[in-house]
């Protein structure tokens, strides 16, 4: 990939407390060096912890807070996963209604490990098939996804993985399908 794939791209990246911090660090690292710029989105001001495997890790700046954020401002959605995270993410309507804005633009989307659990609430998985952290494979299942276990799956934009393991091949997935821009079948899905 050039460096430039991803010039002038808008990355927002909701995470919250609890987040897996390598499925932070290691996309964001690799967004960057393809151009782009991300942006740390979370339900509260200030810093946000991450886990680091079976223990908290380091602290991260928030760069908006959710309520200020407005989807429109950005061109993509990327989704770290870790248990708590998502599972906080997916009661808070905000972050719902702001995935969910991504959806109905037909915006690229990237969510990794357990990340996914949060588009479940959007009501918008049915058909699509997805990858994730097994352990919430029947969530998806119910939510009317197809999944699969894959390092990576694509479907109209939509870039999953199962997690830390398949991170080379999720990252290149998701700058791919980044920089090809909107998916209008996601879109019309949406709608």
């Amino acid at each position: 990939m050039k460096e430039a794939d991803l010039e002038g791209k808008k990355v927002a990246i909701l995470l919250t407390d609890g987040f897996e911090e390598v499925e932070l660090t290691k996309p964001r690292q690799a967004l960057d060096e393809a151009g782009a710029e991300t942006y740390l989105i979370a339900p509260h001001s200030g810093s946000i912890k991450g886990w680091n495997h079976t223990e908290w890790g380091d602290e991260y700046e928030v760069d908006k807070v959710l309520d200020e954020a407005d989807p429109e401002d950005y061109d993509n959605l990327m989704l770290p996963g870790g248990v708590m995270n998502p599972d906080k993410l997916r009661t808070n309507k905000e972050a719902v209604n702001f995935a969910r804005s991504f959806i109905e633009r037909g915006e690229p989307i990237a969510a990794i490990c357990h990340g996914p659990q949060l588009l479940i609430e959007t009501g918008e998985l049915e058909g699509m098939k997805m990858t994730s952290a097994p352990q919430i494979q029947t969530d998806l299942k119910n939510a009317g996804a197809k999944w699969v276990d894959k390092e990576v799956v694509v479907d109209q934009g939509l870039t999953t993985s199962r997690g830390p393991d398949d991170m080379s091949a999720f990252n290149s997935k998701m700058i791919e399908e980044f920089g090809e821009g909107v998916h209008e079948e996601l879109a019309e899905k949406a709608k």
